[in-house]
């Protein structure tokens, strides 16, 4: 039997007439480029003897983080991901990676 997809928020029926339901902001606020430093390093640990190039130190919303991704994959033409706070990209891109996010404003150790 299949499972259906819910949604389950615990809510089935409120009288309450004086709570605000509307979804909360994201509060977390992402700091300029200039005032983070992000780390760049290379990995093969846990991928299968497969080479990666990871980016931690992001601080800001998931949004953020996702965009940022984004760039980076665009501008070096290749795949990654971005969850848990830090960026994967597939392959040994760590000089190139260091150097886009220079330029994007970035400070870069580790590379």
């Amino acid at each position: 039997m299949a499972k259906k997809n819910r949604r389950s928020d615990g809510l089935v029926w409120s009288t309450d007439t004086t709570t605000d339901w509307t979804e909360p902001e994201n509060s977390e606020q992402t700091p300029e480029p200039k005032h983070q430093i992000l780390h760049v390093q290379k990995s093969v640990k846990g991928r299968g003897g497969k080479t990666a190039t990871i980016v931690l130190g992001f601080q800001g919303n998931a949004d953020d983080l996702d965009a940022l991704c984004k760039t980076l994959k665009t501008k070096l033409g290749v795949g990654g991901a971005a969850k848990d706070g830090e960026i994967l990209i597939q392959g040994d891109f760590l000089a190139r990676t260091a150097e886009v996010l220079r330029g994007l404003g970035y400070r870069v150790k580790g590379a």
